[in-house]
């Protein structure tokens, strides 16, 4: 094996690069962003936070195909993992948003998803004598704005990195923290040419690319990807690269969650955008390999929200037909 020589570790020269620490990170805002992260007080209803759909425990997903949002309302597309999500080029699957922070500005606005708007829940967090506090000790002034809510749960969501799995391991030298077996499936990988699109540390999340190359997808999904956003035709069906850290846990799979098994996507995915038929050996190979990307989870103790003052609206109770 090739190794490229460190100053402290030999890496394998491979496509795929290990996990590295944050390097760079404001704990203040970390532990701000954590708070709004889990307050549903950010929704309408006083019931759904950013948690709701990006369950920490269950690879930062619901695994579910559409999220359930306001009123039980059902999302539209299926929700990306927030786990590594910093990794990626771009957020969502059409890349609207450039980063972190615009991401999450999204779901709090968004009428099926927590389905508020940006003044009534920066009116709320105001109502909150221990965010007023707080905000004034991060920001160095008590103005609770939108932008400062979002720069707060961005900086959380920078640390939800999911490093040391099996494979990292074996890239910086431990041969003996993967089999023979699952190597061998990563070597089906390279060969077939998956790691032109998944690569780097988050195994993908570093380009866009039409899905649908060597074959149709069928769906009956209408999402168009990139197009939505471009309205270019040539941007049809073209969607960012999903991060294949965690892929074992983030089911069911694409943007249509159409997919239940990492079985069924791996084949999916080897017909659709290579042209190729792997053998049921040759699939569960590939499959051994990508279950030794599983990291390190984040660990920690839910946080304990600020007390709601006498003035913060109550929650809103909403019913199922929409009363």
């Amino acid at each position: 094996m090739s190794v490229l020589q460190g100053a402290t570790t030999a890496i394998a020269v491979e496509p795929i690069a290990p996990i590295q620490p944050v390097r760079i990170i404001n704990l203040a805002q970390v532990e701000l962003g954590k708070k709004l992260f889990f307050d549903p007080r950010l929704s309408l209803s006083g019931h759904i936070s950013c948690s709701s759909c990006h369950n920490l425990s269950l690879g930062g997903v619901d695994n579910m195909q559409f999220s359930i949002g306001h009123i039980w309302r059902m999302g539209n597309i299926n929700t990306p993992t927030v786990l590594n999500s910093s990794l990626n080029l771009a957020q969502f699957w059409n890349g609207r948003a450039a980063d972190l922070k615009e991401q999450a500005e999204g779901p709090i606005s968004n009428p099926i998803e927590m389905a508020s708007n940006h003044v009534l829940a920066v009116q709320v967090i105001q109502t909150i004598p221990g965010y007023v506090a707080e905000f004034r000790q991060v920001f160095g002034s008590k103005k609770i704005t939108m932008d400062r809510v979002t720069s707060a749960i961005a900086e959380f969501e920078k640390i939800l990195i999911t490093p040391n799995s099996r494979f990292d391991q074996w890239l910086l030298g431990n041969e003996s923290a993967i089999t023979d077996y699952e190597l061998s499936g990563y070597q089906i990988f390279k060969v077939s040419g998956c790691v032109a699109c998944h690569n780097g540390p988050g195994v993908g999340g570093q380009s866009f690319q039409k899905l649908g190359i060597k074959a149709k997808y069928e769906t009956d999904h209408p999402a168009r990807g990139k197009a939505d956003v471009t309205g270019k035709k040539s941007d049809i069906n073209v969607f960012k690269v999903p991060l294949l850290r965690n892929i074992e846990l983030t089911f069911p799979y694409f943007h249509d969650g159409q997919v239940a098994t990492l079985e069924a996507a791996v084949d999916t995915m080897a017909s659709v955008q290579r042209g190729l038929t792997f053998t049921r050996d040759e699939n569960a190979r590939v499959v051994a390999f990508l279950k030794t990307l599983t990291g390190d989870q984040p660990s920690f103790n839910i946080p304990v929200l600020p007390p709601s003052g006498p003035d913060t609206p109550r929650p809103q109770t909403f019913y199922s037909d929409g009363s």
